[in-house]
């Protein structure tokens, strides 16, 4: 949220890319072995952004509650809009929002997840579709290194300059939320954090001076939560800001792959077979590279869903199915 009035005015999102690649393209000149992929690198990110933004930007808007503002995004032709839980702040409430045109409507808060700051509100119907984007359902698969964009209004909506535009890398992924160095403002609180499939995978949350600190909700709590947030619901379930539980520990292997260190006593994972000394080759068919990435694709399931896990036991592969159960207090993953 950022009060209005108080933000100068940027350029036009398209020019924005355009210094934003030309600052990456200076810093890469100290590398001359890579500079001239950087280069074409950055130019053929640059032509994919251009052409994904005249769709995309549409569903982004600018939203009003109380005297802040920040910015949300239309993921539904009835009108569905993701934003940060700290807009809205509790369910019914009623909301200013002004669309990419400049055109203004109303939309009431729904469910939200503090603890995550997750939250969902809807526009007013007007007898036509809104325009709208996809949200990523393949949480997992947004993984440091990965470009990505931001859109967001910053300062509140300015007509004349649009939705601003900030391209940059997914620095970690944890179970809740992913950090980018995209560069976020204030008032971009809420506001969407796209792929390069046009899809959105993370909404502005927590927005620090450090570039690399910048965090956005993941697309998980919003799927585990759907049904809940729909109804208008507060997710307390969430807490701990955990999702489902496995019950095992793990290790990087001398082989560098993900192996079982220590099984839980009584946990889904005993029960489904998982022994101490096995290697996790798979989960719902994405490869398990590191620790990180397991725990993230773990944790951003929630209790009672189904993974089908492949792995290695003495040498040989094989697949179990298990069903994750809801994470005991002061337990491992």
């Amino acid at each position: 949220m950022f009060p209005l009035g108080t933000f100068p005015a940027c350029k036009a999102a398209t020019m924005i890319v355009a210094a934003g690649l030309f600052a990456s393209t200076l810093a890469a000149a100290d590398a001359p072995p890579a500079t001239l992929t950087d280069i074409a690198t950055l130019q053929h990110i640059q032509q994919e952004v251009q052409q994904l933004l005249p769709r995309v930007r549409q569903a982004v808007v600018a939203i009003q509650a109380g005297n802040g503002t920040a910015s949300g995004v239309i993921i539904s032709a009835d009108g569905l809009v993701l934003t940060a839980a700290h807009v809205p702040d509790k369910p019914g409430r009623d909301l200013k929002v002004v669309l990419e045109d400049g055109s203004v409507t109303t939309a009431k808060s729904l469910g939200l997840d503090k603890t995550t700051d997750a939250a969902l509100a809807r526009l007013k119907d007007r007898g036509k579709p809104w325009p709208f984007v996809n949200l990523s359902r393949e949480v997992t698969k947004a993984q440091p290194g990965e470009w990505c964009f931001a859109l967001g209004h910053p300062g509140g909506f300015d007509k004349a300059r649009g939705p601003v535009l900030r391209v940059g890398k997914i620095i970690k992924q944890t179970a809740n939320g992913l950090h980018s160095d995209c560069v976020l403002m204030g008032g971009d609180s809420g506001g969407p954090l796209f792929n390069f499939n046009g899809e959105v995978i993370g909404i502005h949350s927590q927005i620090w001076e450090g570039r690399d600190q910048n965090v956005h909700v993941s697309m998980a709590p919003f799927l585990r939560s759907w049904d809940a947030m729909q109804k208008s619901q507060v997710i307390k379930t969430w807490g701990v800001g955990a999702g489902g539980y496995l019950g095992v520990a793990t290790v990087m292997s001398d082989d560098l792959e993900v192996a079982v260190a220590d099984v839980i006593e009584g946990s889904p994972a005993l029960k489904a077979g998982i022994r101490t000394g096995d290697v996790i080759l798979s989960v719902n068919g994405d490869p398990m590279t590191d620790q990180q990435q397991f725990s993230a694709t773990v944790r951003a399931r929630a209790a009672g869903d189904q993974l089908k896990l492949k792995l290695r036991t003495q040498g040989k592969e094989h697949e179990i199915s298990v069903k994750l159960a809801q994470k005991p207090q002061d337990e491992g993953q």
